[in-house]
């Protein structure tokens, strides 16, 4: 059988894809890449930069409701029309323009889903490939949810393209993904709900930060059902009914459209990994200290489909995707995976955003923790733009004063979320923050007094 071959064959076109790709061409390997989607990966075309570019719209209803009175005279007319157009300025050329970058260096493109035949060998388009190495690097994608009537379920892809918006929305998962959309959905009008098993939101993040979220949420209208799981969604003649369990109780509640926000899962079960000899787990392809599957040692894997210490996070992607490359090329230099602090951030109204060790975590690895927790601040900065809730938890190994992790609800909590990540990888005291000189007034200087 004629078969084509590879020195490196590359399965994904996200961050982490694309990258390792085009860095063993430019090394002059002979390289192909594949994808069962549009090329440029989640974040790029349905992900973190389309969802932001909506998100823009509602920080301006935001902004303009909390001056209201105060400069503010009327509030502003919204198009959602007008934003879903503006936002295709920013994703309609990601998959041609990531194409035409890959084809300039001669990388072959194949656009299915390969299955693994053997160690080495791959199918994809009716062609069988072999390759020297293989790189994993097929993100995630939505769990699905496998009770009665879940064809009726839209995702985050369907979110982020609606032409118009509904009178109202259920949200099955009340994650980062759920929230973010439903902040941006409460504020242009919309009625929703959020359902989720857990006994609040975002149960990842301190409850500091959580709380007062949950009142701003609820005060936009959002309706919160905790501790629930859904039975059956069920369509009627407008509407959807969905059925949730709580307890001993049913509930029903019914919105015109149904999002499955319950969480994302490796993107990996249309590759055939049994065939090729690809140990992996519930989190993602098995990866060693490399990014080496340890079953198959041929195959790489980065970016969020990659079972690692990685948070799936676009940044994290790249990171892991320059180990890779640097096992798959000529340099002398072969890296190890390496996982700083990772800061997250939820993109809702105000924003919450956390990195290091939370509270208990570091009281289970046995540190002896100052705990610096303040809510509703009436600081100039929130103070000048009307906003109520403004808040943080710190925490600080009483040892050696190093800061071990820092939690904010803010407007701005995602960019000052970044200067504690420094302190923490630069190992500063809360002395050695305290003592430097930041703008004023200006929400970096904040952080000072939450230490």
């Amino acid at each position: 059988m004629a078969y084509k071959e590879y020195d490196v064959f590359v399965i994904g076109t996200g961050t982490a894809g694309k990258n390792v790709a085009k860095a063993c061409a430019k090394a002059g390997q002979k390289v192909a890449i594949a994808d069962n989607r549009e090329y440029g990966g989640t974040c790029a075309n349905r992900g973190c930069d389309p969802k932001k570019v909506l998100v823009g719209l509602a920080e301006v209803i935001d902004r303009s409701h909390k001056m209201l009175g105060k400069g503010i005279t009327e509030m502003p007319k919204v198009s959602w029309e007008d934003i879903q157009e503006f936002k295709k300025k920013f994703v309609d050329k990601v998959p041609a323009a990531t194409e035409e970058d890959l084809k300039e260096l001669e990388i072959e493109m194949y656009h299915q889903s390969p299955k693994f035949i053997d160690e080495n060998t791959l199918s994809v388009e009716g062609k069988t490939i072999k390759a020297k190495k293989i790189v994993i690097a097929t993100g995630n994608k939505p769990l699905e949810l496998n009770l009665p009537g879940s064809e009726h379920l839209l995702v985050s892809d369907d979110f982020l393209s609606l032409k118009k918006l509904p009178e109202s929305m259920i949200f099955i998962g009340a994650g980062y993904i759920g929230m973010e959309f439903a902040h941006i959905a409460a504020r242009m009008g919309v009625k929703v709900t959020m359902i989720d098993m857990e006994s609040r939101p975002l149960n990842n993040f301190e409850e500091a930060v959580v709380n007062p979220l949950v009142e701003v949420s609820k005060d936009l209208g959002i309706e919160f059902i905790t501790d629930a799981s859904v039975n059956e969604i069920e369509k009627l003649r407008k509407n959807f009914r969905v059925s949730a369990k709580k307890g001993s109780e049913t509930l029903e509640v019914k919105a015109e459209l149904v999002f499955n926000t319950a969480g994302r899962v490796p993107s990996i079960d249309q590759l055939d990994l049994k065939k090729g000899n690809v140990s992996f787990t519930k989190k993602g392809i098995s990866v060693n200290k490399f990014l080496q599957n340890p079953s198959n040692k041929n195959v790489f894997a980065c970016g969020d489909v990659s079972d690692s210490e990685g948070l799936p996070l676009t940044p994290l992607s790249s990171q892991e995707s320059k180990v890779v490359f640097s096992h798959l090329t000529e340099e002398n230099i072969k890296e190890e995976a390496t996982y700083p602090p990772q800061p997250s951030v939820v993109f809702t109204l105000p924003q919450i955003a956390s990195v290091g060790l939370t509270e208990e975590q570091a009281r289970e690895k046995g540190y002896d923790v100052i705990i610096e927790e303040k809510t509703d601040l009436n600081w100039f900065n929130a103070k000048r733009i009307n906003e109520r809730h403004y808040g943080y938890k710190t925490i600080v190994d009483k040892k050696t004063d190093l800061i071990l992790g820092a939690h904010i609800i803010s407007p701005e909590a995602g960019e000052m979320i970044n200067l504690f990540v420094m302190a923490i990888c630069g190992e500063l005291t809360r002395y050695d923050l305290k003592k430097m000189i930041f703008a004023y007034p200006t929400w970096g200087n904040d952080i000072k007094g939450m230490i």
